[in-house]
């Protein structure tokens, strides 16, 4: 028997989330998280009950005796795993004392004004004490297993391992700590990986602790993990160890039964984000919203380090190419990040108001119009359309047009911001003059604040709001994984990303023509900005000449590759992480099988016989190219035989086991 302990903290949210089922399935009832108390939370999100496993029931009613609050429940996600809940303020008290002790096994000190490290310190200790009551009650069996996620958790794995507790350690990072800090600075991170001198830049950035308790979780930890190669580059040097398997990170995959579904929620979420476009360029909608393009930037504000920064001066090129070559295809983008803002921008509510009031306008003629239409069909007549709108019905539409004059440009914020005069995004926006001009052919639209489907402006949800783009553009330059263009894919949306990011390298090893499959991957790593910046307007602008059943197919492409991102797939790299730290903790019962590490070769999507939807393969010297063309292309589509291709490409998940010596493995042995 087997139980499995996971400390999570911090932005890995979503990891461990979507992540449980696939272990709660694999563990049952051995799996617990552990974490920390949030009543906020707790109450929507927790549903309590007893620990049916006598030892932990036995392990908490100790700390309890001792004036820790301590509780146990079910997490209401998929998979529904048991939680382990420490209250950090019921133990504060004991903060001096535990940061004494770890001063003395780490000699690592804690500042009192870091809240965030101080709290560390609390949920570590609380988290070793815990394992340390569970394993006194073990004897030799079962072994137990604690998988700690980020610093934040680290300092239970250094005290686990300097009590010497019969605990296996894992210990994973999905992104450095100082990693994050440089690159925000603006520096050449990836070409000086090893100039640094690390001490020196944490301790400049008041950050010395921390990275020094990140660097001896990795250090103490049986077996060390990161979420990507390029962070396993960074780790090497960042904190002076390469990982021992790399983990990439997943998604629950619920497929549709209906193969075209995703296709129909695309169509009805396009038309809802159409409608906010017709009020917000009210009096500007000279453009036809059939041949338009919605793209999107989302996350964190970041600016350069999520990649907006090249995006911007990329979009500034595409508006002169879309102007040059004459086309009437126009893009209309939005920045979804969230900034300090203090309302709803005035012009931005006037606008779908407007909207609605021409709705309102144009159904009651519509209604009016049709009552006399009805009326002359029941006489046998053929109405007199001059007649079937009298004067009050042109006075009606006249004054409705007058409502729909402006005489300022579309705002390119929807809220108003607090700092606007220093916010980055306006700034260049200012800059490169993309003002939404009625001769742009692109257009901004900055929404500072995440989305939501009660909001009176655009009522979506981000996943609604996903379906009904074309294209998410994510051109990071510091992105360790990368859940946004991960998300876009298993929505079937084609998105680019970029080879500094773990979701773009991991697309390039298992996709032969990632271009092909909607997956843009712009160069930032071996080519100057400049050309980087080149490489993404060439991207979207070959985005743009493609017609509507090239954009079908890809999209079909795109969602196809969601097999590759299932937790299904992706479980065995965890699977692997904690067979071989059982295998390192209790050499003498477990060792490796020799098939391990999982091998990625074989999972690799082949460049399809047909490629009319990718840009860099079909690139056409002019924009006006031929109808024979595309209907030649369309000719060797044959979309049964390539989705079976693709499904033949990705193998079934296998396992890959422990084995204790002289004796086979039994299905089910680590779940008893």
């Amino acid at each position: 028997m087997s139980s499995l302990a996971s400390a999570a903290l911090g932005g890995i949210y979503t990891v461990i989330q979507t992540k449980a089922k696939t272990t709660a399935d694999e563990w049952g009832e051995n799996y617990f998280l552990i974490g920390p108390y949030f009543e906020q939370n707790v109450k929507t999100q927790v549903e309590f009950s007893e620990p049916p496993n006598p030892a932990v029931k036995k392990a908490m009613d100790t700390m309890k005796s001792q004036g820790c609050q301590v509780f146990f429940g079910r997490w209401l996600i998929e998979g529904s795993p048991y939680v382990l809940l420490f209250d950090i303020g019921s133990a504060a008290w004991n903060l001096d004392k535990w940061k004494g002790e770890f001063w003395e096994v780490s000699n690592i000190g804690i500042p009192f004004h870091d809240q965030e490290a101080n709290d560390a310190v609390i949920f570590g200790s609380l988290t070793a004490w815990f394992l340390k009551e569970l394993s006194c009650q073990f004897d030799d069996k079962p072994n137990i297993i604690a998988h700690f996620h980020e610093w934040q958790a680290g300092v239970g794995l250094i005290l686990s391992r300097s009590q010497k507790l019969p605990v296996a350690t894992i210990f994973t990072t999905h992104a450095t700590l100082l990693g994050r800090y440089l690159c925000a600075a603006s520096i050449d991170f990836y070409n000086n990986l090893d100039q640094f001198d690390i001490d020196k830049e944490a301790g400049e950035r008041q950050i010395y602790h921390r990275y020094c308790m990140e660097r001896a979780s990795v250090h103490c930890a049986h077996v060390f993990t990161t979420v990507s190669q390029i962070t396993a580059t960074e780790a090497e040097h960042m904190l002076k160890k390469s990982p021992d398997v790399v983990t990439p990170n997943g998604l629950n995959i619920k497929k549709f039964s209906a193969m075209h579904e995703f296709q129909n929620l695309h169509s009805m979420y396009k038309a809802r984000i159409q409608e906010f476009i017709r009020g917000h360029f009210y009096g500007h909608l000279d453009f036809d919203l059939d041949k338009t393009l919605f793209f999107f930037i989302a996350g964190r504000y970041e600016f350069s380090n999520k990649g907006a920064d090249m995006f911007l001066e990329a979009l500034s090129r595409l508006n002169f190419l879309l102007r040059v070559h004459k086309t009437d295809v126009t893009v209309i983008v939005f920045f979804i990040m969230p900034a300090k803002t203090n309302n709803f921008n005035v012009e931005t509510l006037k606008g779908q108001a407007v909207r609605k009031q021409l709705w309102d306008t144009a159904q009651s003629v519509k209604e009016k119009f049709g009552r006399k239409l009805y009326n002359s069909l029941l006489k046998g007549e053929i109405p007199d359309l001059n007649k079937i709108l009298d004067r009050d019905d042109i006075s009606i539409m006249k004054r409705a047009i007058y409502t729909t004059q402006r005489h300022t440009l579309p705002p390119v914020t929807t809220h108003n911001m607090i700092d606007d005069s220093n916010d980055p995004i306006l700034n260049t926006i200012r800059r490169i003059g993309l003002f939404n001009n009625r001769t742009d052919r692109v257009k901004v639209i900055l929404h500072p604040e995440f989305l939501s489907s009660t909001s009176p402006l655009l009522p979506l949800d981000y996943e609604e709001f996903v379906r009904g783009c074309h294209l998410g553009v994510f051109p990071s330059y510091y992105e360790p994984w990368g859940y946004t263009p991960a998300e876009c894919t298993v929505m079937g949306i084609p998105s680019v990303t970029t080879n500094l990011s773990g979701f773009g390298c991991f697309m390039q090893e298992h996709v032969a023509d990632p271009a092909a499959y909607g997956i843009y991957i712009v160069d930032r790593r071996f080519r100057s900005p400049d050309e980087s910046c080149n490489q993404l307007t060439q991207f979207l602008y070959g985005f743009c000449q493609q017609n509507r059943r090239q954009r079908i197919i890809q999209r079909n492409r795109t969602e196809r590759l969601s097999d590759l991102l299932d937790w299904k797939y992706l479980g065995r790299y965890y699977m692997h992480a904690r067979h071989l730290a059982l295998s390192r903790t209790f050499p003498v019962k477990f060792e490796m099988e020799p098939s391990a590490p999982p091998k990625t070769e074989g999972f690799r999507y082949p460049r399809p016989s047909s490629v009319p939807p990718s840009p860099s393969a079909s690139q056409h010297s002019s924009p006006h190219h031929s109808e024979a063309e595309d209907e030649d292309e369309d000719e060797r589509y044959d979309e049964d035989e390539e989705a079976e291709r693709d499904r033949q490409n990705i193998k079934s998940p296998f396992s890959i086991g422990a084995l204790p010596q002289g004796k086979k493995k039994q299905h089910g042995e680590y779940r008893n």
